[in-house]
């Protein structure tokens, strides 16, 4: 029974209730009316009108029979109760949301995870911002797909080379890559910047790329005005490497909970064809 008590305390209606109740309404500029005050800080139906909501939607959010607020309500919410960053945080993920972050997209990585992904083994390792823009790479990626280093940094875009506008050379590698289903990767890229816009509202580099791209690739276009909210995973792709041939990968897609930086990790099964061959890509440095 404590257990319960413990959890029913700290779920959405009595959490959004203790923030109601700890608010001094002069602080938020309801007048005084001369009558008693029976309730602690803020009265529902001042919340409510604060908020822009129904006194009753504020009664079912408190007594837990409204459970899934919209963004818009939990934005509302987090006005009304002059919340923290925290606190804001906090109420978007009881509502199950994902919080909006109100700064730019991260672009620059820890020197920490930089020293890890250069030491992962055999694996092809990049990372790439919320608006799959490259930051990073190891020494097998620049072996398998080519290297960067000779791109623009401001040219190695992955949702710009999937979506070219004009005659621009963006690219993120050298060599040719295939996958299995190239519609669907298309549309998963285009979907995770969708959800990157929710995640960032604010961030003038992402509504320009998004703007750009609608303006100039029909494709991306078509695909935007789809709606698909979704992330890119994992795939199965091919690298027609110079040299080594045809290479044989898995692509799977880690994101960074807070930052959504993307993690792109290309590797081969293990005895294959394709592991052999990615070996001999990069090979250890003799004394």
């Amino acid at each position: 029974m404590e257990g319960m008590v413990r959890k029913e305390a700290a779920g959405l209606g009595p959490t959004i209730r203790a923030w109601r109740e700890r608010l001094s309404p002069t602080a938020v500029g309801v007048p005084e009316t001369g009558r008693a005050r029976r309730a602690t800080g803020l009265r529902r139906e001042e919340l409510a009108e604060l908020a822009g909501m129904s006194v009753d939607y504020v009664v079912r959010l408190e007594q837990g029979r409204a459970t899934t607020p919209s963004g818009q309500v939990v934005a509302a919410l987090s006005r009304a109760l002059r919340l923290t960053d925290g606190e804001r945080e906090h109420l978007y993920r009881m509502a199950g949301l994902v919080p909006p972050n109100g700064g730019p997209i991260p672009d620059e990585l820890p020197p920490g995870v930089c020293r890890v992904l250069n030491r992962l083994g055999d694996v092809a390792v990049a990372v790439f911002t919320a608006h799959w823009q490259l930051l990073c790479w190891n020494a097998h990626w620049a072996a398998l797909v080519g290297d960067p280093s000779a791109t623009p940094p401001e040219l190695r875009n992955f949702a710009r080379e999937r979506f070219p506008v004009g005659s621009d050379a963006v690219r993120v590698g050298r060599w040719p890559v295939l996958e299995e289903d190239r519609a669907h990767t298309d549309l998963t890229v285009v979907s995770d910047l969708r959800r990157a816009t929710g995640r960032f509202p604010h961030d003038a580099r992402l509504a320009e790329l998004v703007a750009e791209l609608v303006e100039g690739n029909a494709e991306f276009a078509r695909l935007w005005a789809s709606g698909t909210v979704a992330a890119h995973r994992e795939d199965h792709k091919t690298v027609r490497h110079p040299e080594a041939g045809p290479v044989e990968v898995d692509c799977d897609v880690l994101t960074d909970g807070d930052s959504e930086f993307k993690i792109v990790i290309l590797s081969a099964a293990p005895g294959s064809v394709a592991e052999a061959r990615l070996r001999t890509l990069v090979r250890p440095a003799t004394g």
